[in-house]
């Protein structure tokens, strides 16, 4: 019977309502939906949606708790593995992760299981409980995003003295000023699972540059710190190289999102203004394009995505380009900007582009966007938002002797996030470029391991 239950849909801010604000959009299952949901799992004995999960979430064995009514118990089994469930049941691609590897996918919807999870989480967050005695061995995290995170979290439970050291004022990373505020809460539910990563006596400590506040060299040879794990991120952006883009008005998404989340710009309270105009063009397909678009939209303005492939081909969730749609932005597919144009006082005023066509496929599989010639046109514009994926900052592997990079200035790890440095270990956007928050928060889990074995062997 189970699989004959529809997939249970999530209620919703109504979607001409929340164009206008910056509330969450997704407003979550109740008991009686997540329980209604949670009975079409089919309870597999060999349960793909568990191995196709980055953290290796006990998904069924959470799901059942809920369908006997123990939320707490099911909060318990899923912070067995993951310590920001409430973060990963909202911004998780489940579609192509545990979701996609759903057996009722094949005939029918899969189970939600990232709805389920969420639920869970806002429902009976399980509390932290300290390490019983800590070893007093010193591990450093760089970084406090997701990788970040489940490294420190993992390593204090093993009973390791963890600092994490934060460059911005705000811990978070990404999550706080990379995602905006209508899909991930940030006073409420981010600070509610960094408030459980810091009860099981993680320290963090904010506005801390490493490579110029502090050096890795200094970390462990001045500070005491034995092992150094790198999550620091992909965080400088990427630009098309076409005339015009040093024009007022032209933003890399890391740069909007980050003022409007880290500075509150989307707060008429808060004095950090951001200037997004009437008319905003987001050159991009992917997640971060969808946050950005629709970040511009609940300032005012006319949004348009402006991507080269067709809407099959974008990158970014289904979900977030169904709510983008829905919400009124302005599709222009297998479009490439070629210039952005500017008035006499050096602001944009229009993006020129060129009509594409697919091509063979390239090496990823997905069919090459080919130019039309003679095609090119103009769209009126006041504000251009580059969101073409984003690349490590070089500041720590510049300034850290011993740690080989790649071509694409991403850090050297093996599988188990060990560096070219003896003790330092690394994951997350930082060696893969930019990727997921689930996929950053299993390289942590992964270096904790290997972290906490490199320390027994080297200490004994």
């Amino acid at each position: 019977m189970a699989n004959r239950i529809p997939r249970v849909p999530v209620r919703e801010q109504d979607p001409k309502v929340r164009a206008t604000n910056f509330e969450e959009v997704c407003y979550g299952y109740n008991l009686e939906e997540a329980s209604l949901e949670a009975s079409r799992c089919l309870h597999c004995k060999n349960p793909r949606c568990v191995s196709a999960c980055p953290v290796g979430v006990k998904i069924p064995d959470f799901i059942e708790r809920i369908v006997s009514g123990d939320i707490k118990g099911a909060a318990e089994v899923i912070a067995l593995d993951s310590s920001l469930p409430a973060v990963c049941g909202r911004v998780c691609p489940q579609e192509s992760q545990c979701e996609g590897s759903c057996v009722l996918g094949v005939k029918s919807e899969p189970v939600a299981i990232g709805k389920l999870e969420r639920f869970v989480a806002d429902n009976s967050p399980v509390e932290p409980v300290p390490a019983v005695s800590g070893s007093g061995v010193k591990v450093a995290v760089i970084g406090s995003g997701p990788a970040g995170l489940a490294c420190a979290s993992d390593l204090a439970k093993m009973g390791y003295d963890v600092t994490v050291f934060e460059a911005l004022h705000k811990a978070g990373g990404v999550l706080q000023y990379g995602i905006p505020e209508f899909r991930l809460p940030k006073d409420t539910v981010l600070a509610r699972e960094i408030g459980a990563v810091t009860a099981l006596g993680v320290k963090i400590e904010t506005d801390v540059v490493i490579g110029k506040t502090l050096t890795v060299d200094q970390l462990m040879d001045e500070e005491g710190f034995k092992a150094v794990f790198i999550g620091s991120g992909a965080g400088l952006p990427k630009f098309m190289g076409i005339p015009g883009e040093n024009l007022c008005g032209v933003f890399s998404a890391n740069e909007f999102l980050t003022r409007n989340n880290l500075m509150k710009a989307f707060r008429p309270d808060y004095l950090t203004p951001i200037h997004a105009g009437r008319k905003v063009c987001v050159v991009g397909g992917g997640n971060v394009a969808m946050d950005a678009a629709r970040t511009a939209l609940r300032l005012g303005a006319e949004v348009h995505i402006v991507y080269r492939r067709t809407e099959a081909e974008l990158p970014a969730r289904r979900e977030e380009v169904h709510h983008a749609a829905q919400e009124g932005i302005i599709f222009d597919m297998l479009t490439n900007p070629v210039e952005i144009l500017g008035d006499e006082k050096g602001w944009v005023r229009a993006i020129k582009c060129i009509r594409m066509e697919l091509g063979e496929p390239d090496e990823s599989g997905r069919r090459s966007p080919v130019p039309i010639p003679g095609s090119e046109f103009e769209i009126p514009t006041e504000t251009v938002i580059m969101s073409l994926g984003t690349s490590p900052n070089p500041l720590i592997s510049s300034t850290t002797e011993g740690l080989d990079v790649t071509r694409r200035g991403c850090l050297v790890a093996d599988d188990t996030g060990a560096t070219t440095r003896p003790g330092v270990f690394a994951g997350g956007d930082a060696v893969t470029g930019a990727a997921t928050v689930i996929l950053a928060m299993g390289a942590g889990r992964t270096a904790a391991k290997a972290i906490d074995e490199y320390l027994k062997s080297s200490l004994q």
